[in-house]
C-alpha cells in the first residue's frame, strides 16, 4: 500500500529527485516549496509555502506519513542572516509540525559543511562538528534542532550527510568548471590540490537515501563514494576525458584565499566562504555505516565527473527557465573569475 510523502524543498536539485523517485515507486507525493518546477510530473501535488510558515506546514502535513526535509538556502545563495531563518529555525518548525501531524518518520538532509574546519580524517560519527562559515553553522543548528524535537517526541529520524553532489542537472559551481573544460581553459586549484577529496553522485545518494528509508534505519549516515583520490587527480582525469590539452595549475593558498574573500565581500565572485575555505583541504567520510546496509556506490570520483560533464555538453542551455528557482539547477555568473578564465 502506498504512503503519502511530503518533500520540502521539492523543486530543488535533490528534493526534485526524491519526489520523482517516490512517484516511480508508486508512492503518493506532495512537494512544498516557494517556487514550482515547470517540469513537475502531474502525479506530484504542489503546495506553495515558505518553510518558516508554521500554519502552512501544518496544513501541508495533513495525512502525511513520511516527511523528507530538504528545504534550505545553499552556499551560493550567500543568504547571510537568512541562513539561520531558513536552515536552522525553518528545520525546527518543520520537525515540530511533523510531530503535531503525527507523521511516521522524518528524514533530514544535512550537509558535510558541518565539518568544514575539521582536520580529522576520515570523518566518522565521532568526529566533532566544526563548521567554518554561516551556511555550515546553520545546517548544524538545523540538524541539532531536528534531532532534539524528534528525540523528545519519539519520532523516528534519519539524518543524511552527503559529500559534494554531482550528477546530470547539477549546475552551480560545476557549470563554471565544465565551461572552462569545454573551452580548453586551464583549471586552477588552491594550493597543491593533493589532499584526498570525496564526491558523491546524486543517483548513489538517492539509492542510499531510499535504502535507509525502506529499512527504517533511524540514525545518522555519512554518504560518499568509496573510490576517490585527490582533487588534482580528479580534475586531471576530467581534462583527459574531455580530450583537453589544458592543465591543472596551482594558485598560492594564502594570497588566493584573501583575494577570494575580498571579491566575495564586494559581490564580485560567485564563490562563497564554504568554497574557498574548504575546497583546498582534504575532505572525506568513513562510509562504513551506510555500506553495512548493503549499499554500494556505482560511481567513482572520475566516473561521476565524466558523466556530469557529458550531461552538461549534451543538455546545458543557459537560456532555459527550467531550474531558475533553484541555485543548484540554474546558471551562475562568474563575476571576476571571468578574468582569470581569459588568462587561462
Amino acid at each position: 500500500m502506498s504512503r503519502q510523502h511530503l518533500v520540502t524543498g521539492g523543486s530543488g536539485f535533490f528534493g526534485n529527485l526524491i519526489a520523482r523517485r517516490l512517484v516511480e515507486r508508486g508512492e503518493r507525493v506532495r512537494v512544498l516549496d516557494i517556487w514550482e518546477d515547470p517540469t513537475r510530473p502531474k502525479e506530484i501535488e504542489f503546495v506553495t509555502c515558505d518553510i518558516r510558515n508554521a500554519e502552512g506546514l501544518r496544513q501541508a502535513m495533513q495525512g502525511v506519513e513520511v516527511v523528507h526535509h530538504n528545504a534550505a538556502l545553499v552556499p551560493l545563495s550567500k543568504a547571510g542572516a537568512r541562513f539561520w531563518e531558513v536552515n536552522a529555525e525553518g528545520s525546527r518548525i518543520a520537525a515540530e509540525a511533523a510531530v503535531r501531524a503525527r507523521v511516521g518518520a522524518f528524514i533530514y538532509m544535512s550537509s558535510s559543511a558541518i565539518f568544514g574546519a575539521t582536520h580529522q580524517f576520515p570523518i566518522t560519527d565521532a568526529t566533532p562538528p566544526a563548521p567554518v562559515e554561516d551556511y555550515g553553522r546553520s545546517k548544524l543548528e538545523g540538524e541539532m534542532a531536528v534531532r532534539e524535537v524528534c528525540a523528545k517526541a519519539g519520532l523516528p529520524l534519519i539524518v543524511i550527510r552527503p559529500r559534494t553532489i554531482l550528477g546530470g542537472g547539477r549546475l552551480g559551481i560545476f557549470q563554471i568548471l565544465f565551461e572552462w573544460v569545454r573551452e580548453g581553459r586551464n583549471v586552477w586549484v588552491i594550493g597543491s590540490g593533493n589532499g584526498k577529496f570525496q564526491f558523491l553522485h546524486a543517483c548513489d545518494l538517492m539509492d542510499a537515501y531510499m535504502l535507509a528509508l525502506d529499512r527504517g534505519a533511524a540514525g545518522i549516515f555519512n554518504v560518499g563514494t568509496d573510490r576517490y583520490g585527490t582533487m588534482r587527480e580528479a580534475l586531471e582525469h576530467l581534462l583527459a576525458h574531455a580530450g583537453s590539452t589544458a592543465r591543472v595549475k596551482s594558485l598560492p593558498e594564502g594570497l588566493t584565499m584573501r583575494a577570494l574573500r575580498t571579491l566575495d565581500r564586494l559581490g564580485l565572485s560567485p564563490l562563497g566562504p564554504l568554497h574557498y575555505l574548504t575546497y583546498q583541504k582534504p575532505f572525506y567520510f568513513d562510509i562504513s555505516k551506510i555500506l553495512n546496509l548493503d549499499w554500494k556506490p556505482k560511481y567513482s570520483n572520475d566516473q561521476m565527473l565524466a558523466q556530469s560533464y557529458d550531461w552538461f555538453l549534451a543538455n546545458y542551455d543557459p537560456q532555459s527557465d527550467e531550474g531558475r528557482g533553484s541555485v543548484h539547477r540554474r546558471p551562475v555568473k562568474q563575476g571576476l573569475l571571468w578574468l582569470l578564465k581569459q588568462l587561462s
